[in-house]
């Protein structure tokens, strides 16, 4: 029996393969669980389509990622800590207090998408690298400047 697959399946395939199994194992297992759904002409041209629409998603929001990446990379954020000997900070900077800065100036960036590798110590300029999707990543610059 011939089945679309709806789900990544380790020992068959992958969504949208056309693959032949036991007549049993799709009636009994694939289908009832909505892993696959019987390879009809119908059931491909839905497939079909509803590829198309996952891919016109996917563009949009990439397309999107990259408009605020663009945002990002053109607005540095500076930020004003109290600092002792040898430019060493008082606290640190956090990817959370990079986020509320982002949000001030109109950019609503989740902290978690903030790839800082360790908190900012030391007075300076940072590159901090911002994951907005998979395919994009943007460059935040960031200053550390010595508080008044």
């Amino acid at each position: 029996m011939k089945v679309i697959l709806k789900e990544n399946i380790d020992t068959l395939g992958n969504i949208g393969d056309i693959v032949k199994v036991a007549p049993g194992y799709a009636r009994n297992y694939l289908i009832p669980k909505g892993y696959a759904v019987e390879a009809t002409t119908r059931n491909a041209k839905e497939l079909e389509h509803t590829k198309r629409q996952m891919e016109y998603k996917k563009n949009k929001v990439r397309e999107f990622a990259k408009h605020l990446a663009e945002k990002i990379e053109a607005s540095p954020v500076t930020l004003r800590h109290h600092a002792g000997e040898g430019d060493k900070l008082f606290g640190s900077v956090t990817n959370m207090e990079l986020a509320e800065s982002l949000k001030q100036n109109g950019l609503d960036i989740d902290r978690k998408k903030i790839l800082l590798a360790e908190p900012i110590k030391h007075l300076g300029e940072y590159d901090v690298p911002v994951k907005l999707h998979p395919e994009v990543t943007a460059t935040l610059k960031v200053v550390v400047a010595k508080a008044e």
